[in-house]
């Protein structure tokens, strides 16, 4: 990539999409200057490894493609691009070195936290001479490949003439790190389709009653199953003043969403025996004595101690003296409705975006050639599982590598 030498480029946006941009153009010759509306770059980065670092998953190339729903044809080939793999090779290469958890998960070794892995990125990306200006907000698009900024420290405006940009100023969720979805009405000033935000990964809300949140508080339920259509997740809940909330929840959210925006009603299914088949659970629930209580019953059969039978309680009419068949069939699929979905900037991340119509093969905006897109500008989600900082690390090195291609083709 000889032929690249001495052309400036601008990466706009300092979360790891745009980050790993940045290293890889870099590394290909081109001088880049990376600006970040705050005062540091990765806040959402280092926000996001506070509840355990998750880079990634050790997923099979199919399954995880098909993580990214209605994108995942684009998505594999993002993640061939730059796989998990090849995100392991790349924190390697900064020191950082990582272990597949039993849950298939990726994560940095215990002695590695998220601000060391920064820290060295940061550093690599300087030792590349990628010039990192913090505090310069995007403001727009001027004539000519034009970008305008404004110095948030001085107020001071600027406007920079790249060869070629790179945007990737996040999503719309968690805005005290800049992930606050700003950017969009410039892009639609200037014709680009941008879908609106949704929260993505994010509490679901049940009119719970005061005497259930009174009695119950935040208490989680393990080893169960959520149901929403024809979607089924496994994992732990957790029990909310307003509702609920776990891995299990935040994957069902895309549902949740489609059922809440039709304006029908939105339903989750609880089953909290999901390691008993039908037959083993009803031969259990035969085997209660008369007299005996549900709450001891359920606790010294079946294990489902509080807040169990209280949830009972709340949601289901009362399964005893029903049958040994009629309750396990509650118990396998116990309704709870959802009345709605928590905050955008409560959301842990954002469906909507960048529309894919707007953007080439490359995420490069077909009305503004030279102008790229990576990261949660786009219109795609994931669940939670590593599977979206994969996302951004894998749109950032293939609109990185999109922007290499046009530049060579340019005189």
């Amino acid at each position: 990539m000889q032929q690249l030498w001495g052309k400036e480029v601008a990466v706009v946006g300092g979360g790891p999409a745009g980050l790993l941009a940045a290293q890889h153009l870099a590394e290909a010759g081109c001088r880049v200057r990376l600006y970040e509306a705050q005062a540091t770059v990765g806040r959402k980065f280092l926000v996001a490894g506070h509840g355990g670092f998750n880079l990634s998953n050790a997923e099979d190339a199919a399954p995880f493609a098909a993580r990214y729903a209605a994108r995942a044809p684009d998505f594999t080939g993002f993640l061939a691009h730059f796989s998990p793999a090849h995100l392991r090779a790349w924190a390697a290469g900064l020191d950082i070195s990582t272990f597949v958890g039993t849950s298939g998960r990726v994560f940095p070794e215990a002695h590695h936290k998220p601000a060391d892995l920064l820290r060295a990125w940061v550093a690599r990306l300087q030792a590349l001479g990628v010039a990192i200006h913090v505090r310069h907000r995007w403001l727009g698009f001027g004539p000519d490949g034009a970008v305008h900024l404004r110095n948030e420290t001085t107020g001071e405006l600027a406007t920079v003439r790249p060869a070629a940009t790179l945007l990737a100023l996040g999503g719309a969720s968690w805005a005290k790190t800049g992930s606050d979805g700003a950017w969009r009405p410039e892009l639609e000033r200037v014709g680009v389709p941008v879908v609106p935000f949704a929260p993505g990964n994010c509490g679901a809300e049940v009119a719970w009653s005061g005497f259930f949140r009174e009695k119950v508080g935040r208490q989680p339920l393990k080893n169960v199953a959520l149901s929403c259509g024809s979607e089924t997740v496994r994992g732990e809940i957790l029990l909310t003043d307003y509702g609920l909330e776990g891995t299990p929840v935040y994957a069902l959210t895309p549902q949740l969403r489609a059922q809440l925006a039709a304006g029908g009603p939105a339903v989750l299914h609880l089953h909290l025996k999901p390691d008993l088949s039908p037959t083993q659970l009803q031969a259990k629930l035969a085997r209660r004595k008369p007299g005996k209580s549900v709450a001891s019953f359920l606790g010294e059969a079946l294990r489902l101690g509080p807040p169990v039978p209280t949830l009972l309680r709340e949601l289901g009419p009362a399964i005893f003296p029903a049958g040994a068949t009629e309750a396990a069939a509650l118990l396998s699929a116990l309704p709870i409705p959802i009345t709605g979905l928590r905050p955008l900037d409560e959301a842990i991340s954002t469906a909507g975006g960048v529309a894919w119509e707007a953007l080439d093969e490359h995420l490069m905006l077909r009305m503004r050639p030279g102008t790229f897109v990576a990261g949660e500008m786009l219109d795609w989600e994931a669940p939670t599982g590593g599977y979206l900082l994969q996302g951004c690390f894998s749109t950032g090195a293939w609109a990185a590598r999109g922007l290499l291609s046009w530049l060579g083709r340019q005189p």
